[in-house]
């Protein structure tokens, strides 16, 4: 066990060498140069000149790669071009949005989907089955954008229920927060909701033809202990897998969301770099992300081991 978790947190290090080796070439691999857009459009070739020597990127590539992997290694993302701020300060004050609409669409996502799986699967055929499966089909098909709009309008702008764009900390009050938060959440969990409830019914309905649940059945079990005890734990290492895989749509529609509704989160930082082509910001949110889902894959694997005895390494 503890050979296999060190074999696997091994695994990550050359994935995440190949991302920074992405990243880096980003800079370069780009159409336009970095100084020209530091500089300005009324800039004269002699100032960006004297932009490119400071910057160093007049050095050979091997060089500047070199410097920015030391950099990285001392968790210096850069300095940002327009906001002459380091990054990793500007992730810092924009991290608190997208880690509280990231937690609340997935605690979101699991409370609906999971029962509303369980539920297709033990009543096949019926009107709730049929209901799960067309629920699936229409949140893989609408946009994030589209549900959230229509969200919007329906219960911010007709009902005035919530508000329509803008974030509150849970610091200034729980209520207030929850209020902001509930509709982008539901909108960007919205496809995951989706994912996983198509999942774990099709999981769920595999178990159910099992000869132990027969068993189970059998012995006078009732069905609340046949599904939760027997069939949705021995259904849950597809369904975790699958909630893990489902981060990587969440961390695509959480750009899309945070510019709908306001958010000032990671995502609105994103799109803002790349309109300006602030390129140390994208680098360093595509290096975060990038962790982010490797990290995320690797706790799903090792959460296997505790989900399924039968699985040894």
């Amino acid at each position: 066990m503890y050979a296999y978790v060190v074999r696997r947190i091994l695994a990550t290090i050359p994935v995440m060498g190949v991302v920074a080796i992405f990243v880096f070439l980003l800079l370069h691999l780009t159409p336009g140069d970095p100084a020209a857009v530091i500089a300005g459009d009324y800039a004269s070739p002699a100032d960006i000149e004297r932009i490119r020597e400071r910057l160093g990127l007049n050095d050979p590539l091997y060089i500047q790669f070199g410097r920015w992997i030391a950099h990285l290694a001392q968790g210096d993302l850069g300095i940002s071009i327009f906001s002459n701020l380091p990054v990793s300060q500007l992730v810092a004050q924009r991290l608190e949005p997208t880690l509280m609409l990231t937690v609340t669409t997935i605690v979101f996502a699991i409370i609906i989907a999971v029962p509303l799986g369980v539920f297709a699967a033990w009543k096949a055929g019926s009107f709730i089955d049929r209901f799960t499966m067309l629920f699936a089909v229409l949140g893989f098909s609408i946009p994030v954008f589209v549900v959230g709009y229509m969200l919007m309008y329906v219960f911010a702008i007709q009902l005035r229920w919530l508000p329509v764009q803008g974030y509150v900390s849970i610091a200034d009050g729980f209520w207030p927060f929850l209020r902001s938060i509930i509709l982008p959440s539901f909108a960007l969990g919205l496809i995951y909701i989706a994912l996983i409830a198509r999942i774990t019914r099709a999981s769920v309905l595999e178990v159910l033809t099992e000869d132990y649940i027969r068993t189970a059945h059998a012995k006078g079990l009732s069905s609340n202990v046949v599904l939760i005890r027997h069939a949705l734990k021995n259904a849950a290492v597809p369904i975790v897998t699958i909630i893990g895989i489902g981060i990587a749509l969440l961390i695509g529609g959480v750009v899309i969301t945070e510019s709908v509704f306001n958010i000032p989160g990671l995502g609105r930082l994103t799109v803002d770099a790349i309109l300006r082509r602030d390129y140390p910001i994208i680098q360093g949110m595509i290096l975060l992300f990038a962790g982010v889902y490797v990290l995320i894959n690797l706790l799903i694997d090792l959460s296997y081991t505790f989900l399924d005895p039968r699985i040894r390494y």
